[in-house]
């Protein structure tokens, strides 16, 4: 099965400081067909205005994944951690037994970004912070693993049986994607390209199941983040 979920069609927020689109139900928005999908539980696009953001709040047993498309946001905690995450790049914050963080756009332009929030495999752990950055997208079709709790060497780590992957793809490119349990959830990041038959542009999903491959066809070049779940 592949479901499209057109950029149009997420819930929405928008405020003097914040626009937010909602592949799922969040906040003060419910769609009872749009509950998550498997342990992927939120999947917010944010456009967060210069100089805004979000002040000092707390979380609990969530693995919330930054994926910043442009701009930066500078994140800082009740555990001492602090730092700047730039265009391209991913911080990952393990909420575990209780966490307070801020995340502020301090650049002089918007800052859009991907907050994928991810429910772990157990609770009460020691709440951590990281980030990295990542190589940009070369002349070759390439899918990069940003983060997973599947063992995959050298990169971050998440508290769930799932990878985050970044796929870049030039025009006429088609990269093959292997999707362990056949369940996963994409996002257009930019540039416009197709999964088999159905077309997709930047902020558009997609939620897969039942579907081990996915053939990716770029019409320009694109990019896309992937999350590759465990079947529920």
């Amino acid at each position: 099965m592949l479901d499209p979920r057109p950029f149009t069609s997420l819930g929405r927020f928008d405020n003097e400081w914040l626009n937010a689109r909602y592949h799922f139900s969040f906040s003060h928005y419910r769609d009872q067909n749009r509950m998550g999908w498997g342990p992927l539980l939120v999947w917010n696009d944010d456009t967060i205005r210069a100089g805004t953001g979000f002040p000092m709040h707390g979380h609990r047993d969530m693995e919330i994944i930054t994926y910043v498309r442009h701009g930066a946001i500078s994140h800082a905690d009740d555990r001492g951690n602090a730092g700047v995450t730039l265009a391209g790049d991913v911080q990952v914050m393990s909420a575990g037994a209780g966490i307070r963080h801020s995340e502020m756009n301090r650049e002089r332009e918007d800052t859009t970004l991907f907050q994928i929030w991810i429910e772990p495999h157990t609770q009460g752990l020691t709440p951590r912070w990281e980030a990295r950055a990542f190589p940009e997208a070369g002349a070759t079709a390439s899918l990069v693993p940003l983060v997973s709790g599947r063992g995959i060497p050298d990169i971050m780590t998440i508290a769930q049986d799932a990878t985050l992957w970044v796929g870049h793809v030039q025009p006429g490119q088609t990269l093959e994607v292997d999707l362990r349990d056949g369940a996963g959830y994409l996002v257009g990041v930019e540039g416009d390209f197709a999964v088999g038959d159905l077309a997709f542009g930047a902020r558009d999903g997609l939620a897969i199941l039942d579907q081990p491959k996915l053939t990716v066809t770029a019409r320009s070049a694109a990019s896309f983040v992937l999350a590759d779940l465990p079947r529920a």
